[in-house]
């Protein structure tokens, strides 16, 4: 191995099991039998400051009173500081602790690279220690932490942490062009697209269940939607198709799995629209519950959304989950959607809050059978390709391999 890897992220498990996504954990899987790692991620009050899980190392630092905690995690840093006083206070002292810990690291341990997921903070940060001490650093970039650098000091931070990366990925095509909108220079021999993956031996048709319907007592269709439930996953937009779809297969039921912001106020608009018999809230779950969901459901749908703020989906792992599950999808035309659903090829897209388009897709796909397990037989056969967690791990590690030798990275090992 040799080589010791900094992976920097402020989404990462708090612990075994947890319901927070877990890309970048399990990206670090992948990396695990080349590379030796240690990953840097905030403290949270629920979470160990030194685990291994998985034969992953993880150091969790401090940035505020451990208890009081706010910033990270449950929705993210954005979502956090928009309703929380405290979190927005927090901000400053999650990166002034965030560098001295990836500094005592590349002091400590060694560190050949560092790996930093999102642009700012981490992304920066990985900036600030390649000044100091040479460290050369990959940046990640996963949307969400792109989507708001329109202007002012961050789009200049965001513009130095991007210029001076050794390489910088995105995880979709529509966050490599907003990357390029913030800093148009940005050099093509050291950008590459790598989403995230699936892992296919969780997410697939045997996980399929017969008892989830008895549970929910599902004797019609079963429609299924997974994400928190915020703005940019336009979940009310679905809810407002039920009826028209209703009219079709009046036994029809919709279950949305994750909780958010919008819970109360999406439980409201079914009720409204007295949709409670065919709508079934349920909490968030931990990825090892997912695949029978998955795999039962007869249609997944992601009605995403591009908000006024200009935040919307950038790749979207459920889409990979459901179709490696052997389900159908269907997802709006924004973001990195499209990367993954190639409209009647790999899946439908539909065009953003359109209720009644959206309903028309869904009720065609449940009228034809045929048309459904062909979408979903090469919509696995495009993932199997394109996003497998084996795929995307000999990409990374292409990257890896390169910057630590400072030699060029061929596009084609990419």
């Amino acid at each position: 191995m040799g080589n010791k890897v900094l992976v920097t992220a402020t989404t990462f498990p708090r612990y075994k099991d947890d319901t927070e996504p877990s890309f970048v954990f399990e990206l670090c899987k992948q990396m695990k039998k080349d590379y030796e790692q240690i990953a840097l991620v905030p403290s949270s009050p629920v979470s160990e400051d030194e685990e291994e899980i998985e034969g992953i190392k993880i150091r969790r630092f401090r940035y505020f009173l451990k208890k009081y905690q706010k910033l990270c995690y449950e929705g993210g840093i954005l979502p956090n500081m928009k309703k929380s006083f405290l979190a927005r206070i927090q901000a400053p002292f999650l990166v002034i602790a965030e560098f001295f810990a990836v500094r005592k690291a590349v002091k400590n341990d060694k560190i050949k690279l560092i790996h930093a997921h999102w642009i700012l903070p981490q992304g920066f940060i990985a900036y600030l220690i390649k000044k100091l001490y040479k460290v050369p650093y990959i940046a990640t970039a996963h949307a969400g932490d792109v989507f708001p650098l329109k202007k002012g000091v961050f789009r200049k931070i965001a513009q130095l942490t991007i210029k001076n990366a050794d390489f910088v990925t995105a995880n979709s095509t529509y966050t490599k062009n907003v990357l390029l909108d913030i800093y148009p220079e940005l050099n093509p021999k050291k950008t590459a697209i790598i989403p995230m993956g699936v892992d296919f031996s969780t997410f697939n048709k045997s996980k399929k269940s017969i008892s989830l319907r008895y549970k929910y007592k599902i004797n019609g269709e079963l429609l299924l939607t997974v994400g928190r439930l915020a703005e940019k996953k336009g979940i009310k937009y679905l809810i407002e198709a039920m009826p028209l779809v209703l009219r079709e297969y009046p036994e029809a039921k919709l279950i949305i799995i994750g909780d958010g912001p919008e819970k109360q106020s999406l439980l409201r608009l079914s009720g409204m629209l007295n949709l409670n018999e065919n709508i079934i809230f349920l909490d968030k779950m931990p990825s090892k519950e997912l695949p029978r969901y998955y795999a039962s459901a007869d249609i997944f749908i992601g009605p995403s959304i591009i908000t006024e703020s200009g935040d919307t989906e950038g790749l979207g792992v459920v889409f990979l989950e459901a179709i490696a599950s052997g389900t159908p999808a269907i997802g709006s035309n924004v973001g990195g959607i499209p990367d993954i659903i190639k409209d009647n090829e790999t899946g439908l897209l539909v065009e953003q809050k359109n209720p009644e388009e959206l309903s028309k897709k869904i009720n065609y796909l449940l009228r034809h059978k045929q048309i459904r397990e062909t979408l979903a037989k090469e919509g696995r056969l495009f993932i199997e390709k394109n996003y497998s967690w084996q795929n995307i791990g000999k990409r990374f590690k292409a990257v890896y391999t390169k910057t630590l030798q400072n030699t060029k990275v061929s596009q084609n090992e990419v």
